[in-house]
């Protein structure tokens, strides 16, 4: 279906129309975080005025913001859902504020300047019970990384496979990929603000988001999940956890982004 190109206040839009929901690719410049224009993907309920709650979903460490579009069918299950879902392009920065490169703010663009264009150019509800955060791998990690830290804005988190142990397993990792990372998390990494244990820890019942974790268990992460699992579970934190056969694949994201969607709908009141 042919769509239509357009500029608003220096916001570029290429909207479309899809089999299930109106779909559109929007690009800005994130002042405060990167410095650069950003591409995040919207789609859009196509009937309705709104305003509408956003889940935010990320994307794995090799991929942009047209992989949840390209590889799964999010469209289709989201499709009789009064809900807007926001997909953006994060590279790889893991959802953090870089402690090597200050133009990699990756964090503050995801919590501050992504959240100022959503809640300016469509009609949301403009608060933590209207927003919700997903994300597969580095993305889950991502979504429970900043769920936990910042309550104020999202009300559930949801992880897909998430490198959830990131800072205690990779970080520490003596393999040369593992130099990446730790110039990404800084020398004080674990125990830090992007270790997921540590603010799990301290995060205050009665602000925590409602957290939904998943992996399949031949996926070369799922011990990792499982340690999270049962941190939460000595920290007495409630969550969704669930294992069933699966690998770290796009088969099993589709399957499980279909099964989440209605947790998440529920949260945000609409399910």
């Amino acid at each position: 279906m042919p769509g239509h190109r357009r500029e608003y206040d220096g916001i570029s839009f290429y909207a479309k129309g899809s089999q299930y929901m109106a779909v559109c690719e929007i690009h800005f410049n994130s002042d405060n975080a990167l410095e650069r224009m950003v591409s995040v993907n919207v789609i859009l309920p196509e009937t309705g005025t709104g305003p509408f709650p956003v889940y935010y979903l990320l994307h794995g460490l090799s991929d942009d913001h047209t992989a949840w579009q390209r590889r799964t069918s999010v469209e289709r299950y989201a499709e009789n859902l009064p809900l807007i879902i926001v997909m953006p392009n994060s590279g790889r920065g893991f959802y953090t504020d870089s402690a090597l490169n200050p133009k990699d703010k990756y964090e503050t663009f995801v919590t501050r300047d992504l959240i100022q264009r959503v809640d300016t150019l469509f009609r949301t509800i403009p608060t933590r019970e209207g927003r919700a955060i997903g994300g597969l791998s580095m993305g889950g990690y991502g979504a429970v990384k900043l769920a936990l830290k910042h309550p104020d804005l999202y009300s559930a988190a949801v992880s897909h496979s998430g490198v959830l142990a990131m800072i205690t397993h990779n970080v520490q990792s003596q393999e040369p990929w593992a130099r990446e990372f730790a110039d990404l998390f800084g020398p004080n990494a674990i125990g830090g603000p992007n270790d997921v244990h540590t603010l799990a820890e301290k995060s205050d019942p009665a602000t925590r988001p409602a957290l939904w974790i998943d992996c399949g268990t031949e996926d070369f992460l799922f011990n990792q999940n499982e340690e999270m699992h049962a941190y939460f579970q000595t920290l007495g934190i409630a969550h969704e956890y669930f294992t069933m056969p699966g690998d770290h694949n796009w088969a099993f994201w589709d399957q499980q982004i279909q099964e989440a969607l209605p947790w998440v709908a529920k949260n945000l009141g609409i399910g």
